[in-house]
């Protein structure tokens, strides 16, 4: 040992024990127990990222989704297969906002939980991490689908392309055990411009898009399954709004009858916040029932 050697070695002895120090008060990231746990969000925190257990869950059934029977049909299909180990597809579920789009997937957490399926929510930052989330779950004996509440990229956000890559590359060839769910307000995730299609063109009859049309489609053309969310019908939202007022007031021990008043009462409450949709009708609903609760003689 050279006497530079010497000298350095107990600095070297001095570093070690200073970094394990510190390391006693960096608290340890511990293992989510999925059994537990039938939800969670991947986290980042300043030690790197992790499951952060979601309770309480949202009750909400199956059952209490109406007027998207189509919808609701074709996802619990999939969400079955994939259950089961079967070929299942991911899905987008895009449309008018309030129309049950995330409240459909909680409810078919609710209802396949019991067989396996567990639920990681993702939001757009953590997009860049879905190849860890990946490596993170591959082992467990459950099926999991990353869910991507209220999904949009602007123009020049690039961190689409980590999704674009993952939905079709070999991530999900290697993870047989997850799925990505994603709901958007937006058809094809990304906002799209007038400009865009004036570049498009015909070529001998045939319409061809313009490049900055076909790279904004072929992200969402990467959902093997798409469903589609409108508006509700009046008639519809009435039969929403109906739905939960009753459900409300019979959870409350109350009895509320339908009748005109609180039809036409539904109505104005949609037309003063310009949509008809669940969950306009479901707040209806608690203004109703907790009115009703809040004026009912005492015992």
């Amino acid at each position: 040992m050279t006497g530079d050697d010497g000298k350095l070695a107990p600095l070297l002895d001095d570093g070690r024990e200073l970094v394990r120090r510190l390391l006693e008060f960096v608290p340890r990231r511990n293992r989510l127990d999925w059994r537990a746990h039938p939800a969670a969000r991947w986290r980042r925190g300043p030690i790197g990222a992790e499951f952060t257990p979601l309770a309480p869950l949202d009750s909400i059934a199956l059952d209490d989704l109406l007027c998207v029977d189509d919808q609701k049909g074709r996802l619990v299909r999939n969400t079955a297969q994939f259950v089961h180990g079967l070929p299942a597809n991911n899905a987008l579920l895009w449309g008018a906002r309030g129309t049950g789009k995330s409240s459909l997937v909680h409810a078919l957490l609710n209802r396949f939980s019991g067989a396996g399926l567990r639920l990681v929510e993702v939001d757009k930052q953590a997009l860049t991490d879905i190849a860890a989330i990946a490596a993170e779950l591959r082992e467990e004996p459950f099926r999991f689908l990353l869910f991507c509440d209220d999904l949009s990229f602007e123009a020049e956000d690039a961190s689409y392309k980590v999704l674009k890559s993952a939905l079709e590359g070999s991530l999900f060839k290697q993870s047989a055990n997850m799925l990505i769910y994603a709901t958007s307000n937006r058809r094809h995730l990304m906002p799209e411009h007038m400009a865009d299609n004036l570049a498009a063109h015909h070529v001998q009859g045939e319409l061809h898009e313009s490049e900055a049309v076909e790279e904004k489609i072929s992200l969402s053309d990467r959902f093997g399954l798409w469903l589609s969310f409108r508006s509700f019908r009046q008639d519809d939202y009435l039969c929403v709004a109906r739905h939960w007022l009753e459900r409300l007031a019979a959870e409350h021990g109350i009895a509320l009858a339908w009748d005109d008043t609180l039809r036409h009462a539904a109505l104005r409450w949609a037309l003063a916040r310009g949509v008809r949709s669940g969950r306009t009708a479901l707040h209806f609903a608690k203004e109703h029932v907790g009115r009703a609760l809040l004026e009912a003689p005492p015992g």
